[in-house]
């Protein structure tokens, strides 16, 4: 008879749980609009922006557009980097508690009360006076499984699944968005190396050729043939360039510190670095190589996607406040078995299952300003979407331009510095047959030093306004697996200190695919 009311019962669960997905309240995801971007492009290079559009090849150079240098120790680098890092690592861990957060939200959809209690009770009883027995004791025992549901009827807990998916989403953009940022660091340090070596190599070389003149100098002062003038200039001279070189020596010691944080090691040499210290061949790379960068390159980018993902994480959590107009609706069982060792007494056995539900029908001030709350929360983060693609698009196009002017001013210097070096030879002639002093050869060697300097700057100014290019559009990202995203040792010490189950195992499931994408109208075609 028991087991018949109880196949009654869930028969009848079942088909209240069928209606459960029967309603979603609030609103669904709306993929924000960014109208401008149909018509937008770089200010750099005018009409000639969208002729000759190679997309593929485009998202493959963005991709590993470091590859581009054609420099395979900043590959190695960056390869070590991508494993070794540990803010990318941080940021790959987020990637796991975000799974482990929506494994909390999918369990809402179960009996959230799942509970076995029980208890045992000793009794000794002491009487005094009158007929009573002068002392009694027994024991009382009890048990019993407690089941409470409440049924999902109007999407609540559907709406806080999605607001979880959606920030899961959100952990593997910002891990994506870590790897940009890293990459472009690392470049940047490297680069930055590399132009500290050869301004340190140019002032050392310099340093010899004006110690060369003081010496000239100071032999034409001691045999009465040069002023003392001539020699405490070239003296000044000398001795202000070799100035200029702690001071660099410093600035490639923080590099250097800095790109081995960058690779998860400690401060101190990099045979990496020294291994290719004298030598080195800059990338050769025209800004005609960049004329083309797709509108829609700024909605790929990983921090925009997880601006997109964060709003249709709040979207649903309109969805979850609204769900408190409606009553609560919850199933509710008991299995409990009690008794006791009193002689003559029974034991006994309960069953129970039923309905309930709770309504807050006076409390919708309190419910309606909290959907609204919810509701302003969503409109800030689409404002602060919106405002983010105007700055990705503001990053744009300030790399663009500045890699086209930086690379105009590379042509200038590299011409000014071939005329200082004409000017010091002429100089020098002037000087050993009389026609000039020597405060020309000074004025010239101190040009043609500076000149020099300035290729070896603006080189590495012009590299990095590629870097920054790069950076603004978003590239630099790859998906990673769980193998890349912790290492075997990490993923042990995890697993044996908690018991993780398949989450550091089970391959993410994110494609591009499922990405929440901005809306761009159809943009005009180029003639």
């Amino acid at each position: 008879m028991l087991i018949k009311k109880l196949i009654r019962y869930l028969v009848l669960l079942l088909g209240v749980s069928a209606l459960v997905a029967c309603t979603t309240v609030g609103p669904d995801y709306q993929e924000p609009v960014v109208e401008w971007l149909k018509d937008w492009q770089p200010s750099a290079y005018g009409d000639s922006y969208g002729k000759d559009s190679h997309e593929e090849k485009e998202q493959l150079d963005i991709q590993f557009w470091w590859h581009l240098f054609n420099d395979p120790m900043l590959n190695k680098l960056i390869e070590t980097a991508k494993s070794e890092n540990h803010s990318l690592r941080i940021a790959g861990l987020r990637i796991f508690e975000s799974r482990a957060l929506l494994g909390i939200a999918n369990s809402s959809l179960y009996p959230q009360l799942q509970q076995i209690n029980g208890s045992t009770t000793y009794v000794n009883q002491q009487s005094h006076g009158g007929n009573a027995p002068k002392s009694q004791s027994f024991t009382n025992y009890q048990t019993g499984f407690n089941v409470g549901w409440e049924l999902d009827f109007w999407g609540r807990f559907q709406r806080g699944i999605e607001s979880a998916d959606a920030a899961f989403f959100a952990s593997i953009s910002n891990q994506q968005d870590a790897q940009v940022l890293l990459v472009a660091q690392l470049s940047n340090a490297y680069f930055g190396y590399r132009t500290t070596q050869a301004r340190i190599k140019i002032a050392h070389e310099n340093a010899k050729i004006q110690e060369r003149s003081y010496e000239i100098t100071t032999n034409l002062f001691k045999s009465g043939e040069g002023s003392e003038l001539d020699l405490q200039q070239a003296k000044t001279q000398y001795l202000a360039t070799l100035s200029t070189i702690p001071q660099l020596e410093i600035s490639l010691l923080q590099t250097r510190n800095a790109i081995a944080i960058l690779l998860g090691k400690k401060p101190g040499v990099l045979l990496e670095l020294e291994a290719t210290a004298s030598g080195y061949h800059w990338p050769d790379i025209s800004p005609e190589y960049f004329q083309y960068i797709p509108a829609n390159m700024l909605t790929r980018r990983p921090d925009i996607r997880t601006a997109a993902w964060q709003v249709a994480a709040q979207s649903a959590q309109i969805g979850v406040a609204e769900a408190d107009f409606y009553p609560a609706i919850s199933l509710f069982g008991t299995i409990g078995w009690a008794g006791s060792d009193i002689t003559g007494s029974s034991d006994t056995s309960t069953f129970s299952l039923g309905p309930s539900f709770t309504w807050n029908i006076l409390d919708y001030d309190r419910i309606e300003n909290n959907v609204r709350i919810q509701d302003s929360r969503l409109q800030q983060l689409i404002e602060q979407y919106q405002n983010l693609v105007l700055q990705a698009a503001k990053e744009v196009d300030d790399s663009s331009y500045s890699l086209l002017k930086t690379h105009e001013q590379k042509l200038l210097i590299d011409k000014s510095f071939i005329a200082s070096q004409r000017a010091l030879a002429l100089a020098n002639i002037r000087y050993r047959e009389g026609y000039s002093d020597f405060q020309r050869v000074l004025d010239a060697q101190r040009a043609m030093f500076a000149q020099t300097d300035n290729q070896f700057v603006t080189q590495g100014t012009y590299i990095a306004e590629i870097v920054s290019l790069y950076k603004s559009m978003g590239g630099g990202w790859t998906e990673m697996t769980n193998d890349q995203l912790l290492s075997s040792k990490v993923k042990e010490t995890m697993q044996e200190r908690t018991d993780w189950g398949d989450l550091l195992t089970v391959p993410l499931s994110f494609s591009t695919n499922s990405l929440p994408v901005t809306k761009v109208p159809e943009a005009s075609s180029h003639e």
